[in-house]
């Protein structure tokens, strides 16, 4: 077995099993150096692993959805519907077994969105989206969706900037670059690696 080291990345597309987390394409990434890896040590509370398909669910599963090219940092934690147990609305919050049925409410999906980045130690709640372009700066904690293109940070998760300007990132979205198949998307990577939007749009279109 080849030893962790920071500079490796764990591939998603080849490493998940769970039947709900769905991955797109071949490029999102986790970085896995000081821990068990994106499953084990990532996603929590997710119905799907080897001992919870033993289960009978509660109620809907949640799933966990990522696009291609998310970049994930190291030891962020992505917490999902099984965890939504504990009713603030009721006297006690303990997860007594005899009221587990009814104490159980679903979060919905939790989505991450093409080209998003979470920095390292990022915690996403359950059922949050975050959109296309996005960064979860290190050790914020997410509660809410995250637009296109934004950066937060803090706890819990406040906005801090977007990367472009309004106009710009309406440009970019009208683009919708994630739709191209990978392997065109790739011949794009030295506009996507700078700043000229506008040859990156002349470049997609003569693509279409």
């Amino acid at each position: 077995m080849t030893d962790k080291h920071w500079s490796r990345t764990e591939r998603l597309h080849q490493t998940v099993t769970n039947p709900n987390i769905i991955i797109k394409g071949t490029h999102s990434y986790y970085s896995d150096c000081w821990d068990n890896g994106f499953e084990r040590s990532v996603v929590r509370y997710l119905h799907g692993d080897a001992v919870s398909q033993q289960w009978q669910p509660l109620g809907q599963l949640d799933k966990l959805i990522i696009g291609n090219f998310v970049c994930i940092g190291a030891e962020t934690a992505i917490l999902m519907g099984g965890n939504s147990t504990h009713r603030i609305d009721w006297i006690s919050l303990y997860p007594f077994m005899e009221s587990i049925a009814a104490s159980y409410q679903h979060r919905g999906d939790t989505v991450l969105n093409d080209g998003c980045w979470l920095g390292m130690r990022a915690m996403i709640m359950p059922g949050v989206t975050i959109g296309e372009g996005a960064v979860v700066a290190a050790g914020a904690v997410v509660t809410k969706d995250v637009p296109p293109y934004a950066v937060v940070g803090g706890n819990p998760a406040k906005f801090i900037k977007y990367r472009f300007a309004e106009s710009d990132i309406q440009r970019l979205l009208a683009l919708n670059l994630y739709a191209l198949p990978e392997d065109e998307l790739l011949t794009l990577q030295p506009l996507l690696s700078g700043e000229d939007i506008t040859a990156l749009e002349q470049a997609v279109r003569r693509r279409r």
